[in-house]
């Protein structure tokens, strides 16, 4: 496989996954985007550059989830190795249940497709199983990659995704505190087992959920129930538990936004409800913490690039 073009900039959305009840299998695309510029080195160096988000926290070498995901998809189609410089203008918050590791790979993937000369090679459903197998779920990646919100699933060929048209007038906002949860400690509260009422319980509020986002929105509230993860996060994120409470409590469609500690409110017209995106002062002290939010009023696109 050749290199069509060595100078490339993606685009990336962030992210809710598991939308309540739909653990590791529901997730929607967020107003917020990652910038990424990335250009093919004739040396082997690495240069990484990170502005935003991130920035002064990540790793700037090769052990950057950007660099090692972008050298994964290269290899993949049997592109030499090469030095890399990559600037990231970053958005998406960090350990926030924004996907930002989702967005980050998709990214790299995103960014492989548009170098090459045979972009079929490294297909958007290539690209979901690629980030599959290295995030282990495809509920982010998946609407990173095509937007908008889906249904993911995985068999035997690897992870899959159908999109949702959603009812007119759902709108998304997530609350995010100041603290921040990393995901693998997040996974790490899940017990092996659970009971299989609560597995049967769930499985009633993920098919309710579908048909309240494409048909239903006055359903949202019942549809958003979740028995499987939630409950046993909650040590991890009080700020988070605290703000569900609020929000359940006022009637509206809360849950936590993938591993936490954000949270996801679904509905209509949120904007006239105090979810501007920015600060968010009325939510000042819940849970002990401070606020901000991020609001998505319209469908948003998946990953783009273009030659530069």
């Amino acid at each position: 496989m050749r290199i069509a073009a060595d100078h490339v900039r993606v685009t990336v959305p962030g992210s809710a996954g598991n939308l309540g009840p739909g653990f590791d299998c529901m997730g929607m695309a967020l107003d917020v985007r990652d910038e990424v510029e990335v250009r093919l080195l004739a040396s082997e160096e690495v240069v990484v550059e990170v502005v935003g988000e991130g920035e002064g926290t990540v790793p700037l070498d090769g052990s950057h989830l950007f660099v090692r995901s972008l050298r994964v998809a290269l290899e993949k189609v049997g592109v030499p190795k090469s030095g890399i410089h990559v600037t990231a203008r970053n958005a998406i918050p960090h350990g926030q249940g924004l996907g930002s590791s989702a967005a980050t790979m998709v990214a790299a993937f995103t960014a492989a497709r548009a170098m090459i000369s045979e972009p079929e090679a490294l297909s958007e459903q290539v690209a979901l199983t690629m980030a599959t197998s290295m995030e282990g779920h495809p509920d982010n990646a998946a609407p990173a990659i095509y937007g908008g919100a889906v249904v993911c699933w995985q068999d035997e060929d690897g992870a899959h995704a159908s999109p949702l048209t959603l009812a007119d007038g759902i709108e998304a906002a997530v609350v995010i505190p100041h603290g921040i949860v990393p995901t693998v400690e997040a996974r790490a509260c899940l017990p092996a087992q659970v009971p299989h009422r609560d597995a049967a319980f769930n499985a009633s509020r993920a098919a309710l959920l579908v048909h309240a986002l494409t048909s239903r929105p006055e359903l949202l509230f019942d549809a958003t129930e979740d028995r499987l993860h939630q409950g046993y996060r909650a040590g991890q994120m009080p700020s988070a538990v605290a703000m569900l409470a609020e929000l359940r409590g006022k009637g509206l469609a809360a849950v936590v936004s993938g591993a936490g500690p954000g949270v996801l409110v679904l509905g209509a017209g949120l904007e006239d409800q105090g979810f501007a995106t920015g600060p968010i002062g009325w939510a000042d002290g819940v849970g002990d913490d401070t606020w901000r939010c991020i609001l998505t009023k319209e469908r948003v696109e998946g990953a783009s690039a273009q030659a530069l």
